[in-house]
């Protein structure tokens, strides 16, 4: 299977002006540089360019959203859970024919990204705006009684007849500072 990587093209804009737009979904993982988001349910994107005539020259507004469910590791339990993420992204766009690679520049204190290929690849937009947006932690549920610190179990799943105290490495350096 080939991939998909979400796109829109901008020749008609390049040539007579208007509002493009584009959506769909991505599948699986969002990826951001290295890293690797795994998705619980597929991501939904959209997004809009539209031609602005500046004193520059042409320019681009590219506006969008990028919606779905990652699956991220419960903070106390480890387990894999749905977390919710909304983003939203705006950049300005210059179009530099040749380019080989987009670039982002300063322009009058703000920053422009140039592009040179009338398909442009959204993945870096969408990608960066949903990672953004991911919280820092997550918990399966408010209640979590997380894992043992005695043998690991998830307290969840399973009672394992440990109760709360010291861990076995805790008495060992509670012995230390005795000594």
């Amino acid at each position: 299977m080939v991939p998909h990587f979400p796109s829109i093209n901008l020749s008609r804009l390049l040539r007579e002006g208007g509002t493009a737009s584009a959506q769909g979904e991505i599948t699986e993982a969002i990826l951001v540089e290295q890293e690797r988001i795994p998705l619980h349910t597929p991501a939904r994107w959209r997004v809009s360019v539209t031609r602005l005539e500046r004193e520059q020259g042409q320019a681009f507004w590219l506006s969008g959203e990028v919606a779905g469910y990652a699956l991220m590791e419960c903070r106390r339990c480890l387990a894999p859970t749905p977390t919710p993420v909304r983003a939203h992204f705006q950049y300005l766009l210059r179009y530099v024919a040749g380019l080989a690679h987009p670039v982002v520049v300063e322009e009058d204190e703000e920053d422009v990204l140039l592009f040179g290929h009338p398909n442009l690849d959204l993945s870096l937009f969408l990608s960066e705006a949903f990672a953004l947006e991911l919280p820092y932690t997550v918990l399966c549920r408010e209640d979590c009684k997380g894992l043992c610190p005695v043998c690991g179990a998830n307290r969840n799943e399973v009672d394992c007849g440990h109760r709360e105290g010291r861990t076995r490495l805790a008495e060992a350096l509670a012995r230390l500072l005795q000594e």
